[in-house]
Order: C-alpha cells, then sequence, then structure tokens
C-alpha cells in the first residue's frame, strides 16, 4: 500500500480527501476485498483531521466503493467509482446515449420474449391503450407531454418484461438521461409521434416468445427516432456552420 498520499489543501478539505481517496483506489494501492487504513492512519497521510476522513469515506461508502463493517473497519468494494460512471455518460452526445438505449431494449425485447408473463404483455397493452386515447383526445401538441409519459411506461414495461434487474435499473437511468437531454437540445416540437402499430407489432413479437422476432421488432420501432434524431443534429450542425 502506497503511503505517499498528499496532504489536503487548506479549502475543501473533504473534497480534496475524497479525491485522494478515490485516486489510491483506482490506482490499485487497495485491492477489492482490502481493509483500508483506520481513520487515525488516514488522517496522518492526509495532513487532516478525522472528522474530515470521516466525511469523506462517508461519501465514498454512498457511492459504493467502500464498505463500512460494524466492528471490522472499512473494506473496499470498488476500485471504479459509477458516479464518473454516470457523470461521463452526461457529458455524452445525445445520439451517443440513445444509441446505448436502444442497444438495451432490443436486449431486453429478446429476453422478454422468453421470459413474458400474462401480466408483463397486459401492462404493455395497457399503456399503449392509454396513449392511444391520448392521442385521439388531444391531437394537439397540448396531449404531447402525456404521450410521452404513456410511452415510457411501455418502454419500462418492455424492459422489465425481461425480468433481469440489473438490466432494468441500467435502462432507467439511460432512459431518464436520454428523455432530458433530447427535451433540452430539441424540445417536443420536433420529434415525431408515436407510431403506436409499431409499438404493438413489438407486443405481439414479444408474446410469440420468438426473441429474433421480438429484436427484429424493437429494432423497426427504434429506427424512425434514431433516424429523427440524426436529422436533427444535422440539422443543427447545418445550422450552427451556417
Amino acid at each position: 500500500m502506497s503511503n505517499n498520499l498528499q496532504a489536503a489543501g487548506r479549502t475543501s478539505l473533504v473534497d480534496s480527501a475524497i479525491e485522494q481517496l478515490r485516486a489510491q483506489l483506482s490506482s490499485g494501492a487497495w485491492q477489492l476485498g482490502d481493509r483500508i487504513p483506520t481513520e487515525h492512519e488516514l488522517a496522518e497521510q492526509l495532513q487532516v483531521g478525522r472528522n474530515t476522513v470521516r466525511e469523506a469515506v462517508r461519501v465514498l461508502v454512498h457511492t459504493g466503493m467502500l464498505q463500512s463493517r460494524q466492528g471490522e473497519g472499512t473494506f473496499v468494494r470498488s476500485t471504479s467509482d459509477p458516479a464518473a460512471v454516470l457523470h461521463g455518460v452526461q457529458r455524452a452526445g445525445v445520439r451517443d446515449v440513445l444509441e446505448v438505449r436502444a442497444a438495451l431494449e432490443t436486449e431486453a425485447a429478446r429476453l422478454a420474449a422468453l421470459r413474458h408473463t400474462p401480466e408483463d404483455l397486459a401492462r404493455m397493452r395497457a399503456a399503449l391503450d392509454a396513449e392511444a386515447e391520448i392521442l385521439r383526445s388531444h391531437p394537439e401538441r397540448a396531449g404531447r407531454e402525456a404521450s410521452v409519459e404513456h410511452d415510457l411506461e411501455f418502454h419500462t414495461a418492455m424492459v422489465e418484461s425481461a425480468h433481469n434487474p440489473a438490466l432494468t435499473e441500467v435502462y432507467r437511468y439511460f432512459s431518464a438521461s436520454v428523455r432530458e437531454s433530447m427535451h433540452s437540445a430539441f424540445g417536443d416540437h420536433d420529434m415525431p409521434e408515436v407510431d403506436l402499430t409499431s409499438h404493438r407489432a413489438l407486443v405481439d413479437a414479444v408474446a410469440s416468445g420468438d426473441p429474433e422476432s421480438a429484436e427484429a421488432a424493437c429494432r423497426l420501432l427504434l429506427a424512425e427516432p434514431m433516424a429523427a434524431v440524426g436529422r436533427l443534429l444535422g440539422d443543427r450542425l447545418l445550422g450552427d456552420n451556417g
């Protein structure tokens, strides 16, 4: 284990301590499962008070890099910082994040074809029926926000039909990122209307139990939104250069 931790600065002591501890973890100075030094030892190495060390460790426990065990100490749970990964995703472009979401959905469609329950199919169809009613009663843009909510409910229900909790959690994050990024970049007015026919075809493909058909139906459903984002990004690029 390296002892050459630099002294934290006088400003933002906790932040400085967090960054130095994170650097130790990322560099492999402490391996998975290792017990890190005590608060007293870390305070001497960082040249800060024990309260500062305690707060820095608490933050890293919260992010999942460290794990505290009552009466045993604090141990290395991960050498990569999930927060850094998420910040990287947030800095990615709209198309980049949308492509990852599409990859997650197509794999989810394959798994859903194999693992879905009758309740899963009913939930997807109910979301589409609600969306169809909104589009019918509010053909103008005023009903768009509610339509988007039901569309998100449909896609989330489809992914959850794969019955893979890890896939569901990752998808939820990317789905939220896509929505926020697209709303920020384009607003609601330039995106295409939801194609209910392709959505219902996806449900039928999942219900058939054929993973290849479900994947193909999902790719077809996503093709137009992906193309629309490409066109919008191209138009913006041309506008910036014009």
